[in-house]
């Protein structure tokens, strides 16, 4: 069968390709269909498989497509949010759970890679830096207050002099080493996910888009999935498939480039080989990959389109950390969409009894995703409390919903994208 391409990237250019999965044809039956084949649907399948559970799968494009194939590969400890500010949120109790299953979120991405033997280039080490000179005091301070009040110790403050030494930007004002932080290829984890689940058994039907959900199952253009329980994960490529829960969250558009192989000079950049990501609103984030590129993440926009030439509209932030690579060829250029909420926390919930969703990781989608797919196999299972749990936090829907949400969220965001812009 020949398969479709991916959208081009230099991920897409490294894959350890999937045998493509033949579509959906005529009508079947499983225990389980989930719609979407990203992190949180193939983390779900997996889990749900690993349970006994007949589990079919569809993925309307291929398996890693959307964000889980683009996205800037870096896998945190955490929420979205920080502790201090989940605090005044939530309240304390609410707060302490996020910190453990945002801990357990990251453990689980390392177990899985290792258990299955996933071969996508984890690398360890994290670094936090602060843009101006008041975030290097707030994230010194939040490095103390994780310290003393939640007994964490695998974060350590890096002063500016060495902040310099590990990255070679003058930009940074300070910074935090995350020791539990990493980064990997992420759509080499995403088909590794699904090698794991056709281990198991797993029903995987690619090019098969879900036209219709309800309690009794899914409808496809050329087929349906009889189910006992229908998990919808589909994050910033929901579309309109499930009006009730699309106006929670908010599709955005972020931007990758990939340099030509810098050599000797990829150490000069970034000395420990960790991943980066700043402190602005509108984060950079970048880092080396195996074949000694930097990958830079930088800038967003909030329309169906992406920039005419992606690779000008990354170029410019990157020089703006890193001036010296004027003169580096740029190899490759793509952009993703992922799915933010009001309250940057994700948003999981049910539509039914049997038919149960989560997205809206607002960019902490390898760990989060990842953990979700657990709960989610967890709560079909009939062991619902942390589901549930995470259910009950607020997710409000975006002003205008689907219609009229993006002129406010363009101009909060141009607001936030000025700030950065100041001293």
């Amino acid at each position: 069968m020949t398969a479709p391409a991916y959208p081009s990237s230099w991920y897409a250019a490294t894959a350890k390709a999937l045998p493509v999965q033949p579509p959906l044809a005529g009508d079947t039956r499983a225990d389980i269909c989930i719609v979407g084949g990203g992190y949180t649907g193939l983390s779900a399948a997996l889990h749900l498989a690993g349970r006994g559970y007949a589990v079919t799968l569809l993925e309307a494009e291929r398996i890693g497509w959307g964000a889980s194939g683009r996205n800037g590969g870096q896998l945190g400890t955490s929420q979205r949010k920080d502790q201090r500010s989940l605090e005044k949120m939530l309240g304390p109790e609410w707060a302490r759970r996020l910190w453990e299953l945002g801990l357990e979120s990251n453990a689980l991405v390392k177990q899985l890679i290792a258990a299955h033997d996933i071969d996508c280039d984890l690398k360890p080490g994290l670094l936090h830096a602060a843009w101006k000179r008041g975030d290097a005091e707030w994230l010194q301070e939040d490095t103390d207050y994780l310290r003393a009040h939640y007994d964490h110790d695998r974060t350590r403050y890096v002063p500016r002099d060495e902040m310099r030494e590990m990255v070679a930007s003058d930009r940074y004002w300070g910074g935090v080493y995350d020791a539990d932080g990493a980064h990997l290829h992420p759509l080499n984890y995403a088909l590794g996910l699904a090698r794991a689940c056709l281990a198991k058994g797993v029903k995987i039907h690619e090019n098969t888009r879900a036209l219709d959900i309800s309690p009794a199952g899914v409808k496809t253009a050329k087929g349906s999935v009889a189910a006992a329980h229908v998990v919808l994960a589909c994050n910033g490529y929901l579309g309109r498939l499930e009006p009730r829960i699309a106006p929670a969250i908010m599709p955005i558009n972020n931007f990758i480039i990939a340099t030509e192989p810098l050599g000797t000079r990829a150490r000069e950049l970034i000395r420990d080989d960790v991943c980066v990501q700043d402190t602005k609103f509108v984060i950079d984030y970048y880092r080396l990959s195996s074949d000694g590129r930097l990958l830079f993440g930088g800038g967003e926009n909030y329309s169906p389109r992406f920039p005419a030439d992606i690779a000008a509209f990354v170029r410019k932030p990157m020089l703006r950390v890193f001036p010296q690579l004027k003169d580096v060829r740029i190899d490759h250029a793509w952009g993703g969409t992922l799915a933010i909420t009001l309250k940057r926390l994700p948003h999981f919930g049910r539509l039914a009894p049997n038919v149960i969703f989560a997205h809206g990781y607002s960019g902490q989608g390898i760990n989060i995703a990842t953990l979700a797919g657990k709960l989610i196999a967890e709560a079909v299972a009939g062991q619902a409390e942390r589901f549930d749990w995470m259910a009950k936090i607020p997710a409000p829907d975006f002003p205008g919903g689907t219609w009229l949400r993006y002129p406010g969220l363009v101009a909060g965001m141009l607001f936030y994208a000025m700030k950065d812009r100041l001293p």
